[in-house]
């Protein structure tokens, strides 16, 4: 397949990252999208985020008129219908949770419904390629597609390659990236984490256990990082806006799977999750924990 071949994308997936990756497809792709979830309720809580979005970051600074915001919109449609969705697509986008029985679950079903020539990629942060492709007919052409939150400002797509993908899958999938004004890199699945968050994982969890050492504060560790290598925001600070500690300790027991005991996770983390310090939106994380629990 080529660039010019794909028409229309499905987006499994009406969550923050799958709304947002739609977002993207129709504004700057200029693509028909499908999105896909279970409930009604979820993919119109994607549409509807789709539609603050634009009107807050685009249409409210003049960046984009109300019309071109519509056009926006009128090219994206939801359902929880999925092989009616992905009967005429091209590509298809998978982002859902970071669970692989389900992911495998989901790839297995698109390969039913789609056409022959369709391929199938994953938005996921760190599992096996390999492991998904392995359940369809088609494990040339699967491969991981894996944005940035947020989807519209982050330029890094990692397009990874299980052990079977084809060269052709990787090639169109990096030039779809490009046209969506991306920037892709290319490695392969039996990194776990993948790139840049493989790095950043190890920098966040080793800050996060000098916290719980009492090497310093999560203020000045943070600071210590941004300074001291250019960074916009500290490791700590970014976790706890993002809700990366309840993800880390989501996603251990796949990561001991891939890598052994390296991947096993400071206590801090650990007991940080269990009291309800995840971080996230309106949620509580290791800058509160520092203040509240540690020091109390």
């Amino acid at each position: 397949m080529k660039l010019e071949n794909i028409q229309r994308v499905a987006v499994i997936g009406a969550g923050n990252m799958g709304a947002q990756i739609a977002q993207q497809l129709s504004q700057v792709g200029q693509y028909q999208v499908e999105i896909v979830d279970i409930d009604d309720g979820i993919v119109g809580r994607g549409l509807g985020g789709i539609r603050t979005r634009l009107r807050k970051f685009f249409v409210d600074k003049n960046k984009m008129t109300q019309n071109e915001m519509e056009e926006v919109m009128g090219r994206i449609s939801g359902t929880t219908d999925m092989a009616k969705a992905v009967k005429g697509v091209d590509f298809v986008i998978e982002s859902i949770t970071e669970k692989m029985d389900i992911k495998r679950t989901v790839f297995k079903q698109l390969d039913e419904s789609a056409r022959p020539e369709t391929i199938f990629s994953s938005n996921t942060s760190a599992l096996n390629i390999t492991d998904m492709g392995i359940v369809t007919g088609r494990p040339d052409k699967v491969v991981g597609m894996h944005f940035f939150n947020p989807v519209a400002v982050m330029k890094l797509v990692e397009v990874v390659r299980g052990t079977s993908t084809s060269n052709d899958t990787v090639e169109v999938t990096c030039a779809l990236s490009r046209k969506l004004g991306k920037e892709p890199v290319v490695c392969t699945d039996y990194s776990y984490g993948f790139l840049a968050n493989r790095v950043y994982d190890a920098m966040s969890r080793e800050a996060a256990q000098m916290v719980w050492e009492h090497v310093a504060s999560p203020e000045d560790i943070d600071k210590a990082v941004k300074l001291g290598y250019n960074l916009p925001m500290g490791p700590l600070e970014l976790e706890d806006m993002a809700g990366g500690w309840g993800l880390k300790a989501h996603g251990e027991e796949a990561r001991i799977k891939e890598v052994g005991e390296k991947g096993r996770l400071p206590a801090i983390i650990k007991i940080m999750v269990r009291a309800g310090y995840t971080g996230g939106p309106g949620k509580k994380g290791i800058y509160d924990f520092w203040k509240e629990v540690m020091n109390r």
